[in-house]
């Protein structure tokens, strides 16, 4: 028999199936070692086969067969291939998004742990023999227990029992159960008429992707849960995905209550040995439900009855990493492949999504209302303008402030959403303007009180804080900008008594991170929660009747087309964590743009208002939907090799360009908008294109260009132009 056999080396050189005799052992989706070149390394086995076109004595044989299961199943093999022509990149590279790192390395094993039982009569052993014959009744009674808890209870008697050949001994697999505290049980909630007409829509349409358009606490969460324990019922699995690591405890929370240990949890924030076990009770069919963030959509399931992608608006749903898939894409070609259902749910669905389900190319499922008909919060919008002219100094208006009083002399809770984190988001010199930029990336320091440093957001170094300007040696050093540090700092002046949590990249590392700071809110062990867009997704705090919207501007402007729409979707997102519960929420919604048409939107909750407008600027200035727009990167540590390559890469795209002009609206060259980042320098040809047609000839010459010392890729409506 001969294994055609993906080594696991990146690299287009390599890039295609070698032959290995192999046993009947063997077979595909299988993690194998193999000879290769002058050493050794590790592959996986695509296809097995009778015979090689290459001459027997020039195969040679694999050296070792790694897992007893396949790694990968025929489904998981086959959407390998077609995401490694699709986007033009190594199989190896495709192949290692199935697999948990930790298998790659050989960094995790697995947890065993030895189970004693007793064997033969309990008379036999010696009258003298007491704490011998206590533990083999303690056995006797429980039939097995842990033997490295024996050996604390009962000392030398588990050796003695042994001796006498009365103590059977097994070593088992043990998983690392992530989140092990979460397991609760909960009463199962009767759908609504609404829910109940959404699950049977679903089920019983003839199209694969329904979008759930539902307000924020409308019950879609409850929807899903249904339509998972229906493919569970039916024999089959199912994958639910959120965007956030913050969102995942929580959803798995609930899905834990559920389900119990039917489901496993997929997400960068667990432990090597976590994710590991996690994995392999999905590819084992122990477990049945995979949920996580973006990486899950590749679990190792089989017969798949439903796929879920929870707020499919985000922008976490694209990678920004090779391959540089979408989400969507994959979950579509697993749905295709089980023939199940994709659900996609959001209370503010991206334009292009809303536009196919509009267009009747996707189901679409309405919930205009909140569970039980409770009234969305009502939203403020605070001229900031005015509070300046007032010579108010502080991120607080005098209304959020009287309302966050109130809030807080009724005993309920707060949200103060601000997307910065840090203390100030520049520092500059006031004699000559000297701004504090990172050495490593074009982009300004943030500074950030609590270490009394400044950090790059973009690569994360840190620098001590300036006592003088290096320029001009001006000691007037001022800092400009708000961000949470200093949000919860103010809080703490003006509320002494109130207790403050804040929720950040800066409080959030860790496995539990995200868990912990949400159960204390939930719990009612603080007042007032400050946050980042963690706290804006999926999170239902009955107790919070305020939410503070401290600078809805801040993403308003950014030169990006999708800029508007994140403004709504963000405003809309966390003004729903307001008023969930019985009391009715308010929300404080501070501008310096008052009468923005998409602030106006956002306020009245007027989604499809926002999306004919938005809609008809995109038709009329030709952006996504209406065309793609694509754009080839050159980075490089050598600004002249990656101008080199740039130059390499816009002379053959020119040619493409000549040969289908009428496919291009827009063609250019230029400098990245972040010029440089951890020391790289940063280039761009940027395209929009009236469709897909020219894509494999641009993957093709970025693969063309790519080499070790430049690093050429190509983006498809990238989340982030910057």
């Amino acid at each position: 028999m001969v294994a055609e056999v993906i080594v696991d080396i990146a690299h287009s050189e390599v890039d295609r199936v070698f032959d290995y005799l192999c046993g009947d052992e063997v077979c595909a989706g299988m993690r194998v070692t193999v000879p290769f070149a002058r050493s050794v390394t590790t592959g996986i086995v695509m296809r097995v086969k009778e015979e090689s076109e290459l001459p027997p004595e020039k195969l040679k044989k694999i050296i070792r067969v790694l897992d007893e299961l396949p790694a990968l199943n025929a489904e998981c093999l086959a959407l390998a291939e077609k995401l490694a022509r699709r986007y033009r990149c190594p199989k190896a590279l495709v192949l290692r998004l199935f697999l948990p790192a930790e298998m790659r390395t050989g960094k995790v094993s697995e947890r065993v742990k030895s189970v004693a039982s007793l064997e033969g009569d309990i008379g036999l052993i010696p009258p003298r023999a007491k704490r011998q014959r206590e533990l083999a009744e303690f056995l006797s009674a429980r039939g097995e227990a842990d033997l490295t808890a024996l050996r604390e209870e009962f000392g030398s008697a588990v050796k003695g029992l042994e001796e006498r050949g009365m103590l059977h001994i097994e070593k088992r697999r043990v998983f690392r159960d992530p989140y092990e505290r979460l397991q609760k049980s909960a009463p199962l909630r009767p759908l609504t008429p609404a829910q109940e007409d959404a699950v049977h829509t679903i089920e019983r349409t003839q199209k694969t992707v329904t979008l759930i358009h539902g307000v924020t606490g409308s019950g879609k969460t409850e929807i899903y849960l249904t339509l998972i324990a229906h493919a569970l019922e039916a024999g089959k699995s199912a994958i639910f995905l959120v965007p956030e690591i913050s969102l995942t405890p929580q959803m798995f929370a609930q899905l834990r209550a559920r389900f119990r240990m039917s489901c496993a949890i997929l997400h960068s924030g667990l432990s090597a040995g976590e994710r590991f076990d996690e994995w392999e009770r999905l590819r084992s069919g122990e477990a049945k439900i995979a949920i996580g963030a973006r990486s899950a959509v590749f679990a190792p399931l089989e017969n798949i009855g439903v796929i879920v992608i929870d707020e499919e608006h985000d922008g976490s749903y694209s990678s920004e990493s090779s391959p540089r898939y979408n989400t969507f894409d994959i979950a579509y070609l697993r749905a295709k492949h089980n023939g199940c259902k994709l659900v996609l749910g959001s209370a503010t669905p991206s334009v292009e999504t809303y536009r196919r389900a509009k267009e009747g190319e996707f189901e679409l499922i309405t919930l205009p209302e909140r569970i039980n008909r409770r009234p969305m919060p009502e939203v403020h919008l605070v001229d900031m303008r005015r509070e300046v002219k007032r010579g108010n100094p502080s991120p607080f208006s005098a209304a959020l402030r009287e309302r966050l009083e109130t809030c807080l002399e009724k005993g309920d809770q707060a949200i103060l959403f601000l997307n910065r984190r840090g203390y100030s988001q520049t520092v500059i010199c006031r004699d000559c303007g000297y701004v504090a930029k990172c050495e490593h990336c074009d982009v300004s320091l943030t500074y950030h009180s609590e270490e009394n440093c400044l950090k790059c957001h973009y690569c994360g170094t840190k620098y001590h804080m300036l006592s003088a300007c290096p320029e001009c040696g001006g000691v007037h050093i001022n800092y400009v900008g708000t961000g949470t540090q200093r949000v919860e700092r103010e809080l703490k002046k003006l509320y002494p008594e109130a207790r403050i949590l804040r929720m950040d990249n800066d409080t959030t590392s860790g496995k539990e991170g995200h868990l912990k700071i949400l159960q204390r809110f939930a719990a009612k062990e603080a007042d007032i929660l400050v946050g980042t867009q963690m706290v804006a997704k999926g999170h239902d705090f009955p107790n919070v009747t305020l939410v503070g919207i401290l600078d809805a501007d801040m993403s308003l402007h950014f030169p990006d087309y999708r800029s508007g729409e994140r403004t709504f979707q963000l405003v809309t997102q966390v003004a729903g964590r307001s008023g969930r519960a019985e009391n009715r929420g308010e929300v404080v919604l501070q501008t310096y743009d008052p009468d923005n048409y998409i602030l106006r939107f956002a306020a009245s909750y007027d989604y499809e208002g926002f999306y004919e407008h938005e809609v008809g600027m995109r038709a009329a200035m030709a952006f996504p939907p209406f065309a793609r727009i694509v754009r080839v990167m050159v980075t490089a540590e050598e600004d002249k090799l990656a101008l080199a390559a740039l130059k390499a890469v816009y002379e053959k795209l020119q040619r493409v360009y000549a040969e289908e002009s009428e496919k291009f609206l827009f063609f250019n060259k230029m400098h990245a908008p972040v010029k440089r980042i951890q020391n790289k320098f940063r280039y761009q040809v940027l395209m929009r294109l009236t469709d897909g047609s020219p894509l494999p000839r641009i993957y093709e010459i970025a693969a063309e260009e790519n080499t070790k010392e430049v690093l050429v890729y190509v983006e498809e409506n990238p989340g982030n132009l910057s």
